[in-house]
């Protein structure tokens, strides 16, 4: 059976909302048919643009590159875990996790938590996200994730304090985060998924992330 394909990821268009501090995205003509024969487009961004992956480097002194990450971790099996009815700002531990699904003693190497929260990227009301608290990724981790990826703009809060707890757990573990994902309802709760980055050695890229469905 062929798999469908699901797109996971953010349009990437002039002005877009970033992180607060990221540099601005700046999409524009560089080249036109018109005048130059060929079409060619001007990007300006930085490296943590829509949706996209942040490598151990981002925040972790001496972690692995991008260019470390082969792409054969970045496809596997995944557990989509559903979080609705978060308020604006709430973190939510491991025992509220747990009590929204079902989760095995050995998770897939990828885990990606759905808010609902995509529907504001956008708008300021996206910099209100829910976050993540530490003791559930440090359980996630225990259990074998490997990739945490997540439809806000961090899993950590954004804006509150220049603490970056979960992603302290998860890249201080070796482990990735992917950021902005969308379409999470598209997808079942057990689902294969890829995340495609730019092959950028550096602290993250964007990325096209797909979900792979039956």
């Amino acid at each position: 059976m062929t798999s469908r394909v699901i797109d996971l990821s953010h349009p990437i268009v002039d002005g877009m909302l970033v992180y607060p501090g990221d540099p601005a995205v700046h999409v524009s003509s560089a080249l036109s048919l018109e005048g130059d024969g060929v079409a060619v487009t001007s990007l300006r961004m930085g490296s943590h643009t829509g949706t996209h992956i942040d490598a151990p480097s981002h925040t972790v002194a001496g972690g692995r590159t991008l260019g470390a990450v082969s792409l054969d971790e970045l496809v596997g099996d995944a557990l989509v875990v559903r979080m609705p009815g978060l308020a604006p700002r709430e973190v939510y531990g491991w025992e509220r996790l747990s009590a929204a699904a079902s989760i095995p003693d050995r998770v897939p190497p990828i885990v990606a938590i759905d808010t609902g929260w995509a529907q504001c990227f956008g708008s300021s009301r996206a910099l209100e996200h829910p976050a993540l608290g530490a003791d559930a990724a440090r359980e996630l981790v225990a259990r074998g994730m490997r990739i945490l990826a997540v439809d806000t703009l961090s899993p950590d809060p954004t804006g509150s304090s220049s603490d970056f707890p979960v992603h302290d757990v998860v890249l201080g573990a070796d482990g990735l985060i992917v950021e902005n994902l969308c379409g999470l309802d598209a997808v079942p709760d057990r689902v294969r998924m890829g995340f495609f980055p730019l092959r950028l050695d550096g602290d993250g890229a964007p990325v096209r992330a797909v979900g792979f469905v039956e």
